[in-house]
This record gives C-alpha cells, structure tokens and sequence, in this order.
C-alpha cells in the first residue's frame, strides 16, 4: 500500500484527525469532535486545554480503529503533522503538565485596555509602531498582549514563571508538547508561521527578539524552541500511533495556503472558518502594507530552505456570524439552514449586517467598532438577515481583496477558496458576484488539514511526499464565476461600506449625564467590569 501521512487539525471549534494517502492525497479516513468555548464575561473568550488534548487523542484513536475496519494496517502511517488555531495563547506547568489557566482564545478581547495603552504610549501614537519587526499592528488579535495579561492577572502563572516552571505556546506547542511525552521529556517547540503570530518574533532575524520581550516585559526563557514547518521534531509517546514521528507544524492559515498549493509568488487563498483569512505568497520577500494587511510568515519548508513570506488579510468574524444567528438569535436551527433561508429570499432588501462582535480586523483594525444592522424596514424578516449575514462574509472579503491588489500592484484574476463555510454554494456564488472574479472551490474541502499532512511527508528522514510542483496531487474543484453587472455589484459594496462607518467607535468615552451631572463613562459596558451575558458560542 501507498504511504499515508497523518493531521491533527485543531481548530477554534473543533478538532480533526485526518489520514491522507501520500501519493493521491486521497482522504482514507477522519474523525472530528466539537470543542467547547467558554465566556467568562463580555468580550473573553477561553477553551480548556486538558479538552483540547483529551479530543486530540480521541480522534487519533478513533480514526485508527476506523483503518482498522477498512482493512489497513495503521503501521503505514509513516508521519504526523500539526495545524492549529494561531494565537490562541497556553501557559502551563512543565513539572505537573497542567495548564495554569485557560486558553485564551485568538477572538478574545480582554486585552483592549493594554492594547489601547501601548498604542498611546507608543511615537505618534501608532498602532504600527512594532510593525518593521513584527508584520503586525498592536492588537488585542495577537499572542504577546494575551500573555502578559496572564502574567499581571493570574497568581498560578506568575509564581510558575518566578520558579522557573512555566511554558508558553501556543496550541500546536502544547500538542506538540503533550504528544511527545509532556513533562516526560516533551518537546517545548513551535514552528516560524506559529512565532510570526506572537508579536514576539522578527520576521526578519527569524527568532524571539530581545527588544520586542522587553517591550512587553516577557521572560524569554518561557518561550518555546522556533523550529522550521517541516522537520522532525520528536515522536509520539502514547495512543495507537506510538513510534510515529511529528514532522510537519503549521499555523492553520499557512497550511491552508500549502494545501492549496500556493507555492508561488503571487498566488492565493482564502479560507472561511470561524473568521476568514485570505492568505497571498509573497516569495522570499516581506512585503509591508500601506492598506492594512499582516506582513507574515507563510512557511519554511525544512531547516535548510528559505522562509516564504505572505500577505494576510484576517476577517473576525466570518462563520461566526452563522453560529450567533442560530445559537444567540435563533434565527436558523442549524448552520445548514442558513442557505436555505437566504435563498428564500434571495437578496437582503436593502439590509446590511456588520459583524464586527470583536471590533473590526482587516484593513481597518478598529477595535471600538461593534456590530450592526442597517437598513431595516417592517418587510425585512429573518430571510433577509439571513442573506445579509452570508453577504457580510463576501463584503469584508472584497475589502481585504482591494487591499491585496493595491499592495501588490497585481489583480488577482481568480480566488481559491476553502473552509466548512464553502460547501454553501449560495455564499460561494455571492463571492464570485461581489468580487466580479471567478471563485475556485476544490472538491475536497480539507485543504488546512492536507497542508500540514504535506508538511509532514515531505520532511528530512520521513520523504514520502514530494513538494516538487511536478509531483503535486492534481486537486479537482469546481468554478463559480459572477452572475451580476458590475453596476450593481459596486452599489452593494459601496452600501455596506457606509454600514461599515456607522459601526466605528462605537466603543468610545462620550460625555454623559447622570443624576449627578456631567460625567464620562464607557459608551456601553466598561471593560473589565462587565455584566457577564449567558454563555453562548460565537464560533462555527
């Protein structure tokens, strides 16, 4: 039999186990389960760990009894690979091997006091201060904020590090980490396209840099070992795969991009998740925005290969505006639904839906925004918020698209898309419609997943899959391309971005009377002291 390679996908509301074959990238078997969120107050947002770790091991284990029942000896999986939610920040104990606090989950908001801190402390008050080094603005999206949020505020955490017990990572660190033995000799590592997330890292050095840790007074010696996307790492100590070498890590955008075959410069992707993120190779060279776009790192494929860099456009809120419409509103009864209700009405009626519940990322990086709905009269119903929700998706992709060409002076001429949101054909046929370009779906969705399986495979010591572009699996997608005038495709676009603007600073300090006169206050709930809402998802 053909060598098969394995992914751990571990994703904001889910994880993922999936067994590719390295030849066809066939899909041979999968096992997913739902990851639980939690919402202590307003704006945070946190996942347990042990949860993380515990529904890793239960896909491993139940897709190896399903290869089992299919006949295939599991001995044939010759590596494995890792992609993770990025930025979504752990500290636990290496002596115990238990996490000292949640996960602080990548949508989280608790941090916007010391971002907006920061921001005014920083020359001209710039958001970009650190963005030379970094590729990123000041931003409650990225990990360093969320750490030392966890240092200030969490007594477990700040006697761990003062005894030299305490690790960070992010979650494919602690997966990584847990697999390989945890506090039995684990492998406290990362790869480049996880650090590049961090606000820690120099995109440029490639390592942690001393400057940026003494910016955001952050104790290097907890930070884990930057390692390239494909290597091995270690091996997996425990569960059914015993043996089997960890050899691909990967960031779940970068993976995307990898599973998409973005190998070029010039090429890109854009994936529909819980937030959406288009993702456009830009070779060997760093190219900085001027339109509000992340300069990252999109891989590197082995110690000794050149990093690949990326411009990124990151959306919030993309998937997530489904799961609030069903779980928050009751709306829809499941996320399926929603195709069905938009279609119904089959356009939105003048209403336009801003989903900015985390202020607004790309290109505006607007944490104060909230979201709205505009444009209601008593004819709209629940099928036309329906079709506005899915519209908002397509609208803030144009947004980070027109970015993208402007930065790179080079029109996309089609968009590769994947993600769970693409199997919505309605909402793929939106895309194409608002963006006036074709739009590319391959036929097998798991493109994130395929990417850190390639990773793995094409590793130093593993070499069962070839990265090299005549070697490379044919994928079969279907085209979806733009069914209205331009006209009115611009109209639309110009609308929503007017909604757009009723959103911004919506968070602000505005005067405000109370019976005591003339006071300031929090133009809605002040941070850190709000009422605690009942917990509800916000993630697909």
């Amino acid at each position: 039999m053909d060598p098969l390679v394995a992914a751990i996908d571990q994703g904001t509301s889910s994880t993922r186990f999936l067994v590719f074959n390295a030849k066809t990238a066939e899909v041979i078997s999968r096992h997913q389960v739902e990851i639980n969120q939690s919402f202590p107050k307003e704006g945070w947002v946190e996942e347990d760990p042990m949860e993380i770790m515990q529904s890793v091991y239960e896909c491993m284990e139940r897709t190896c009894e399903k290869l089992c029942q299919l006949n295939i000896d599991i001995s044939n999986i010759k590596a494995l690979g890792v992609t993770n939610q990025r930025e979504t920040t752990l500290v636990w104990d290496k002596d115990t091997g238990k996490p000292l606090y949640n996960a602080i989950v990548w949508l989280d908001l608790r941090t916007q006091s010391t971002v907006e801190r920061l921001i005014n402390k920083a020359p001209g008050k710039n958001k970009n201060h650190l963005k030379h080094k970094t590729g990123l603005p000041i931003s409650t999206y990225f990990s360093a904020v969320k750490l030392r949020w966890l240092l200030d505020n969490v007594e477990e955490v700040r006697q761990a590090v003062l005894s030299e017990r305490a690790m960070f990572g992010t979650v494919d660190s602690w997966i990584i980490w847990c697999l390989t033995g945890g506090r039995n000799g684990g492998v406290h590592c990362t790869d480049v396209s996880n650090a590049s997330r961090t606000m820690l890292f120099n995109i440029h050095t490639m390592d942690w840099d001393p400057e940026l840790c003494r910016y955001f007074d952050i104790p290097m010696e907890i930070l884990p070992k930057v390692r390239s996307s494909s290597e091995v790492y270690g091996w997996v100590k425990s569960s059914s795969l015993v043996g089997v070498p960890i050899s691909g890590c990967l960031g779940d955008q970068s993976a995307a991009l990898v599973g998409q075959m973005c190998f070029k410069d010039g090429q890109a992707k854009n994936t529909y998740g819980t937030g959406c993120f288009m993702l456009r190779n830009t070779g060997a060279k760093a190219v900085e925005s001027d339109h509000g776009l992340l300069t990252t790192i999109a891989y590197k494929m082995g110690k000794d290969q050149p990093v690949c860099y990326a411009l990124e456009g990151s959306v919030a809120i993309a998937g997530a505006v489904v799961r609030w419409l069903k779980d928050n509103m009751g709306i829809v009864q499941s996320t399926k639904e929603i195709e069905k209700l938009a279609a119904a009405a089959g356009t939105s009626y003048g209403c336009y839906f801003v989903p900015a519940f985390s202020g607004l990322y790309a290109p505006y990086w607007e944490p104060s925004a909230r979201g709205i709905i505009c444009g209601l009269t008593q004819f709209t119903n629940r099928n036309h918020l329906a079709f506005a929700a899915l519209e908002a998706v397509c609208f803030q992709t144009r947004e980070i698209l027109d970015a993208m060409n402007q930065d790179s002076g080079i029109p996309l001429t089609q968009l590769q898309v994947d993600g769970g949101m693409t199997s919505n054909r309605l909402l793929m046929q939106l895309q194409a419609d608002i963006l006036c370009l074709p739009v590319v779906r391959p036929t097998m969705a798991e493109t994130t997943a395929l990417g850190a399986a390639m990773a793995a495979g094409a590793a130093e010591g593993v070499e069962v899959w070839s990265l090299s572009p005549g070697h490379l699996p044919d994928i079969i997608s279907e085209k979806y391309q733009p069914q209205i005038n331009t006209d009115e495709s611009e109209f639309r676009f110009a609308r929503w971005k007017k909604a757009v603007q009723k959103a911004m600073n919506w968070e602000t300090q505005e005067p405000c009377c109370n019976g005591n006169g003339l006071v300031k206050k929090v133009n809605g709930a002040p941070w850190g002291i709000p009422p605690t809402p009942s917990p509800s998802r916000v993630d697909p």
